[in-house]
């Protein structure tokens, strides 16, 4: 009986380590997207809509602007137009209609995550 589930742990094991999130990437190059995020425990809402070379963001009665520069189909940086320092963003797994990501301050360590649904 032992041995049967130690087999056991080791398929589950094996199969479970080859596990890869789906990373379709290419289809949220592009879009209008929503993104809801905490600041001091308040929910807010962010809107924006990216091309391949510009992203502009509405939040809290604002718009910036930036441009996208792609590392590569899951990886950019946005630079910020009012000389805010970069931002780096990673897509980490992606569903039908949204895409989880990490980003942080270009040259800072500490890196946060979000999702970012797809409105069109």
């Amino acid at each position: 009986m032992g041995n049967r589930i130690f087999i056991c742990l080791i398929f589950i094991l094996i199969f479970t380590s080859c596990y890869q999130p789906e990373r379709n990437c290419i289809d949220f190059k592009i879009g209008a997207f929503t993104f809801e995020y905490e600041v001091n425990g308040e929910k807010k809402s962010s809107n924006f809509i990216r091309t391949d070379k510009y992203s502009i963001e509405h939040y809290e009665n604002k718009i910036d602007t930036a441009t996208v520069r792609w590392i590569n189909d899951c990886e950019f940086v946005l630079n910020p137009s009012d000389k805010k320092t970069p931002i780096h963003y990673k897509i980490l797994s992606t569903t039908k209609g949204s895409y989880t990501f990490e980003y942080n301050v270009v040259g800072k360590t500490n890196k946060f995550k979000g999702t970012a649904i797809k409105t069109n």
